[in-house]
C-alpha cells in the first residue's frame, strides 16, 4: 500500500497553528485567510487519517496525534531546507585562490579538491603552492584561503591537524655519517630550514647546506641519492627515504601545526571551500608512527 506523503505546504500550516493555538493568528502569520488554513488541516487530516486538533469557540489544542506529528513536521521541514539549500550551493558560482605548502599541494589537496568540485562544478578553485609565510602576508589580497604550518602553540589562523617533522636520509646510503653534514633545505622563510640550522648549531654539529630547492621532490631525490640529508613531515616520509633520530646524532626538531586562515571578508564560495577542508582535515587519520 502506497502511503500519502506529506505536503510541506500543509505542515507549514500545521505548524503555524500548533505554535498559536489559533487559526487566526496562524493565518496572520502565514499571510492567508483563516478558510484557507483551516482546508490546510482539514486535507493534512484527510491524509493522515487523524484528527489533529480539537476546537472550540475559545480554545484550539492538540490532540495525542497533534502532538505526535509536531516533532516529524518539524523534521521535515527542516530536511526540506536543507535539500533545497544544499542543490542552490551546487549552483554557487566563484572563484577561490588557495595557498599550501608543497607537500600538502602534492599529497593531500587534490583529493579533497576533487571531491569539493565535484559538489560545485561552477566553483574555480586556483591553488598555488609554495612556502606560505609570503602568503600570509598577502591573504585578503592575493589569497583567500591559505594552509600553513607554524610552531606548536601558534594561536594564528585554525588548527587543522597536528605534524611531527623528522629528519630523514636514504634507505640505501648514510649521509648523515659525513663531516660536516650535508644537508638539502628549502630556501630562508621555511620553518623546516630554520629548525634544523638552530638544531644542528645547538648540538655543535659541523654541517653544509649542500643543496637549496623550492621543490620538494629535487630535494627528497637528493637526499635519496645520499648526497644530503633532509627534514621532512613524518606523515609525508617517502619509501626511498628513512627515519632519522638523536641516535645518528641529529636534533629533536619541534612539533608542527598546520593551520588555516581564511581572509577577513571571504566571499561565499571562499567559505564553502573552507568548511570543506576543516570537513576533510577532521576525518583524516592520525600520522603513521614513524620507528627512528
Amino acid at each position: 500500500m502506497t502511503l500519502p506523503m506529506l505536503d510541506p505546504d500543509l505542515l507549514r500550516a500545521f505548524l503555524a497553528v500548533a505554535d498559536h493555538r489559533s487559526f487566526t493568528r496562524a493565518a496572520n502569520r502565514l499571510n492567508r485567510t483563516q478558510s484557507a488554513v483551516s482546508m490546510q488541516i482539514r486535507r493534512l487530516e484527510m491524509r493522515v487519517a487523524a484528527e489533529l486538533f480539537r476546537r472550540n469557540t475559545t480554545t484550539v489544542e492538540l490532540t495525542v496525534a497533534g502532538e505526535s506529528l509536531v516533532t516529524y513536521a518539524r523534521r521535515i521541514l527542516a530536511l526540506n531546507e536543507e535539500a533545497v539549500g544544499k542543490l542552490r550551493e551546487h549552483r554557487l558560482e566563484g572563484r577561490v585562490r588557495l595557498g599550501v605548502m608543497d607537500d600538502y599541494g602534492s599529497h593531500v589537496l587534490p583529493a579533497v579538491l576533487a571531491r569539493f568540485l565535484a559538489l560545485y562544478p561552477r566553483i574555480h578553485v586556483e591553488m598555488e603552492t609554495g612556502l606560505t609565510g609570503p602568503m600570509l602576508s598577502r591573504i585578503g589580497e592575493s589569497y583567500e584561503l591559505v594552509i600553513a604550518m607554524h610552531g606548536e602553540g601558534c594561536e594564528s589562523g585554525e588548527l587543522l591537524r597536528f605534524e611531527r617533522p623528522i629528519w630523514a636520509g636514504s634507505a640505501e646510503h648514510r649521509a648523515w655519517l659525513l663531516d660536516p653534514l650535508p644537508v638539502a633545505l628549502y630556501p630562508p622563510g621555511c620553518l623546516f630550514r630554520k629548525w634544523a640550522i638552530e638544531g644542528l648549531d645547538a648540538a655543535e654539529r659541523p654541517w653544509r647546506l649542500a643543496f637549496v630547492s623550492h621543490n620538494l621532490a629535487t630535494v627528497e631525490a637528493i637526499a635519496t641519492q645520499g648526497l644530503a640529508v633532509t627534514v621532512v613531515k613524518s606523515s609525508f616520509l617517502p619509501r626511498s627515504l628513512r627515519g632519522l633520530s638523536p641516535r645518528d646524532r641529529l636534533p629533536a626538531l619541534p612539533g608542527a601545526e598546520i593551520r588555516l586562515h581564511v581572509a577577513p571578508d571571504p566571499t561565499r564560495a571562499g567559505i564553502m571551500l573552507a568548511d570543506h577542508l576543516r570537513e576533510a582535515f577532521a576525518a583524516m587519520p592520525d600520522e603513521p608512527a614513524v620507528n627512528l
